[in-house]
């Protein structure tokens, strides 16, 4: 086994847990503990693994995690909240990014940590950008039906059922072709960054 993939476990893991912890945690805060009475207000990673988002992780550098529950009818204001929560995961993940990146450029002499800490950078980077593209179940599909007409955004969300395959297809039939179309829409947004948090 690579030390490049012991490496990039850890890394993964923790991304596709802050980011979920993320949703519930915000979620609960908005008066939906929907989350912490399922168990999922955790930052145990086994809560949220889903198997075949973390193997995509790690093929092909974009995964997922099993998405937290949420009610949004214990939301005050329904529409605002999924909002908040929407954004909260990849708000998580582009924080983490930039304190990963601060600890890089102290640890730069060190070549494990500066290593473990730049790859925590462009995971998390990756987990944010990805989920704000608006395709549905992706947190940029809620996103996008917020600022939609709510008649527009209820349909748009109805295609929820069909995005997961379709994010499937996509991300396979990409790189077995060598055209990995999500990667290309969202490594603009992770080489700007990455340059600024590490240098």
């Amino acid at each position: 086994m690579d030390s490049n993939f012991l490496l990039r476990l850890p890394v993964i893991l923790f991304g596709l847990t802050i980011h979920e912890y993320a949703h519930g945690y915000v979620a609960y805060k908005l008066g939906d503990p929907t989350a912490k009475f399922s168990g999922r207000l955790t930052l145990n990673p086994l809560k949220h693994l889903d198997p075949i988002g973390v193997i995509s992780a790690i093929l092909f550098q974009i995964g997922w995690a099993k998405p937290v529950p949420i009610d949004p009818f214990n939301f005050r204001d329904m529409k605002k909240g999924i909002l908040l929560v929407s954004l909260a995961g990849p708000g998580a993940n582009f924080i983490s990014a930039f304190l990963s990146g601060v600890i890089a450029r102290f640890l730069n002499t060190s070549p494990f940590f500066f290593q473990l800490f730049s790859l925590s950078v462009i995971y998390n980077l990756i987990f944010a950008s990805f989920n704000l593209i608006p395709i549905p179940p992706l947190d940029g599909s809620k996103v996008l039906s917020y600022i939609l007409p709510s008649r527009i955004g209820f349909y748009f969300m109805e295609l929820e059922r069909y995005g997961f395959y379709l994010l499937l297809i996509i991300i396979v039939m990409g790189n077995l072709l060598g055209m990995p179309v999500l990667f290309w829409i969202i490594n603009p947004f992770v080489s700007f960054f990455y340059r600024l948090f590490v240098g």
